[in-house]
C-alpha cells in the first residue's frame, strides 16, 4: 500500500520552520535512504566579502553555493540587492545536520532563494520547497531522483514544489497521493521562483 509506504504527512513537522523567515528556504535532497527536507539557512553580516560554507558540504555543492553568489552579483540591482554586496557584507551558508555529508549541484536554486532573501530583507514562504541546479545566468537545470524528493515534501506537509521545467515528464513517476496534496511549480529560471516566494 503506497500510503503506508509514504507515511501520512507529518503533524508535528521536524523540519520545515513554522513561519516564514529571512534567508531559511526549503530544498530537498536524494540520499540512500530516499528523499529529505534539506533546509538552507544564510546569514549575512557586515564585513568585508567573506563566504564561509559550512555542513559537511562536498565540491560539487560548494562550487554551486559559489555559482549562485555569482549569478546574484551579475543582477544585483534587479533584485533589489545592494551592488557592492560581496565588498561589504560577510555571507555565511549553512546546511543544518552537520554530521551528514552534503553533495550535488540540485541545491542551487535553493541557496540563491536564501542569499536573495537574507540580502533584502524579505522572507520566504514556509510552505515551498524547491530543487534545481542554477547557472551563473539564473537558468534552473534538471536534477536526478524527484520521486524521492516528492515524497519528503509530501511527508513534511510542504504544499509547492519548485523543479526545473526539464524534469516535467519525470512527474509521471510521482505517486498520486503525492501529487493530490502537493503542486509542482516546473521553472526555467530563478526569477520565476522568487517571484512566488519572497513574501
Amino acid at each position: 500500500n503506497i500510503k503506508d509506504f509514504l507515511g501520512a504527512p507529518r503533524a508535528a513537522q521536524e523540519k520545515i520552520p513554522e513561519k516564514d523567515l529571512v534567508g531559511v528556504v526549503n530544498g530537498l535532497a536524494w540520499t540512500e535512504v530516499g528523499g529529505e527536507i534539506l533546509p538552507v539557512e544564510v546569514g549575512v553580516m557586515e564585513g568585508s566579502g567573506k563566504v564561509e560554507l559550512t555542513g559537511n558540504l562536498g565540491d560539487v555543492m560548494q562550487e554551486s553555493c559559489r555559482a549562485a553568489l555569482s549569478c546574484l552579483r551579475q543582477r544585483a540591482q534587479e533584485l533589489g540587492i545592494a551592488p557592492d554586496f560581496y565588498k561589504t557584507k560577510d555571507i555565511h551558508i549553512h546546511f543544518p545536520e552537520g554530521a551528514i555529508p552534503k553533495d550535488g549541484p540540485s541545491a542551487g536554486i535553493t541557496v540563491t532563494t536564501a542569499l536573495v532573501s537574507a540580502l533584502s530583507g524579505k522572507k520566504v514562504r514556509s510552505d515551498v520547497a524547491m530543487t534545481g541546479e542554477i547557472t551563473l545566468r539564473g537558468r534552473v537545470l534538471p536534477i536526478g531522483g524527484l520521486r524521492e524528493k516528492s515524497m519528503a515534501a509530501y511527508r513534511e506537509g510542504i504544499k509547492t514544489v519548485f523543479i526545473p521545467h526539464a524534469n516535467e515528464p519525470d512527474l509521471e513517476e510521482v505517486d498520486d497521493a503525492v501529487k493530490n496534496k502537493v503542486s509542482f511549480v516546473p521553472v526555467r529560471s530563478a526569477d520565476e521562483v522568487l517571484r512566488s516566494v519572497l513574501v
